[in-house]
Parts: structure tokens; C-alpha cells; sequence
């Protein structure tokens, strides 16, 4: 599978002449349709296993209490999680533009997340600069990669490790012609080994994570122009930013 810097090296590549980018266009299709049909193939007979076990355990409850069968059913159950992330990866750079309220659709997210949070012990703080300007994007992949960092900053948030009260701010700011979102967490941080490899796929220093979340986030935001990056210190915090062009 391609990464990001592959990607990048591609589109460099394209930009040399009309008949290298006809070229690799071509190859770029041909990798995200044998992608999604492969996606596609396995989902199917996935998707009816797990149908056939509800149906086994409709009419036989006593299964429930066999060794084993809960293990079986969680990994199927994340098989087919993987392949809808999987597909999501497939489908990141392909964007349908509309033209976005950028203070209404934010304040929508950060109450969204906010009203998420009640019933645990972190403390949620959000700033929008005043007249921030309307921008042109994909709302529902925008959602998505905005939602994946602040899920990502409440889990490292909980994991207990110091005696600090866990704290998520998020900021979104207008520089130089660019919307800044800026979502940060005071919890466990990501050491210098893994923050080079975390928006590479299917790397994961999560459990039961798919290793997909960040590097779909990352297409997405390359896809509209901008960027994602990170930084971090161990036990102290960790901070995304996402660019997007105004």
C-alpha cells in the first residue's frame, strides 16, 4: 500500500511532464480500484459469518457461554471494522466540495465532543478566533478527521500516568491565508521512535486499533490542500495541527 510520502513522490513525479501524469494516474486508479474490490470481496462473505453467528446465537443462547465464542465474535467484529476503515482509507482523497461556515460547523463538532466528555474527568476547553472564513471542503471527511484527533487526544488523556488532570484544549485561528485547527492533550505523549511512523498505515501503538485513523486523516487534509502534523514530549502532551488553504 502506498503512503503519504509515496504519494507525494508520485505527484512530484506528475508534474514532470503531461505523459508521466497520464501514466501514473492510470496506476493510482488501478491501485485504488483493485484496493476497494479486494475491500469489497472480503466483506461479503465476512458479513454474512457474522450474520450466521447472531442467527446461532438467537436460537441457541447456551453458545454464549462456550470458551472461545466471545474471542470469535470480537475478531470477526474487528476484521470487519478494519475493512470499513480499509475502505475509508481507499476513498480519502476523493472530496465533494461545498462551501463551509467555518465558526457554525467547528462550534457543532466541539459541542458534539464536548457533550461526549460529560461523565469523564477531562477538562475541555475550545477557542475560535472571531471571523473565521468560510472555507471550501469536504464536510463529512472534515468531520471525520477532526472527530479521529479529538477521540485520539481523549484516550491518551485517560491513561493514567501522572497525577495531572487530564486536559484537552482545541483552537482554530486564521494565519497567513491558512485555517489553523490546533487540538492538544496533556496525557501520555508519543515518544521520538513512534511520532516519525504514527501517520504510516496499519502502524498502531494502540490496542485494537486498525492503524489506519491518522493516516486517513492525513490523505484527507492533503487532499484539500492543507496538512497534519504532530508533535509531542513524552508524559507532558501532544498537539496536532491541521492547515487547511482559505
Amino acid at each position: 500500500m502506498f503512503t503519504q510520502t509515496d504519494y507525494d513522490k508520485l505527484k512530484q513525479i506528475m508534474e514532470e511532464s503531461p505523459d508521466k501524469k497520464a501514466l501514473l494516474t492510470k496506476l493510482l486508479e488501478t491501485h485504488r480500484l483493485e484496493l476497494s474490490s479486494l475491500s469489497h470481496e472480503i466483506r461479503n462473505p465476512l458479513t454474512l459469518v457474522y450474520s450466521t453467528l447472531q442467527l446461532i446465537e438467537s436460537s441457541h443462547p447456551e453458545v454464549l457461554g462456550f470458551k472461545h465464542w466471545d474471542t470469535m465474535r470480537r475478531d470477526i467484529e474487528y476484521m470487519n471494522h478494519l475493512l470499513e476503515e480499509l475502505s475509508s482509507y481507499n476513498k480519502s482523497g476523493q472530496l465533494s466540495l461545498e462551501t463551509i461556515c467555518t465558526e457554525s460547523f467547528l462550534k457543532s463538532l466541539v459541542l458534539s465532543f464536548a457533550a461526549s466528555l460529560t461523565d469523564t474527568d477531562i477538562e475541555f476547553t475550545s477557542r475560535l478566533d472571531p471571523k473565521l472564513p468560510n472555507i471550501c471542503a469536504d464536510s463529512i471527511k472534515l468531520k471525520q478527521v477532526i472527530l479521529n484527533l479529538l477521540k485520539n487526544a481523549q484516550d491518551a488523556a485517560l491513561v493514567p500516568y501522572s497525577s495531572y488532570k487530564p486536559c484537552i484544549s482545541f483552537h482554530a485561528c486564521v494565519e497567513k491565508n491558512q485555517l489553523y485547527i490546533i487540538v492538544k492533550d496533556n496525557g501520555c505523549g508519543i515518544c521520538s521512535e513512534h511520532i516519525d511512523t504514527i501517520f504510516e498505515p496499519f502502524i498502531t501503538y494502540k490496542k485494537n486499533g486498525t492503524g489506519l485513523g491518522l493516516p486517513i486523516a492525513r490523505r484527507i487534509a492533503c487532499a484539500h490542500g492543507g496538512s497534519l502534523t504532530v508533535s509531542s514530549e513524552p508524559g507532558s502532551f501532544t498537539e496536532f495541527i491541521l492547515t487547511l488553504p482559505i
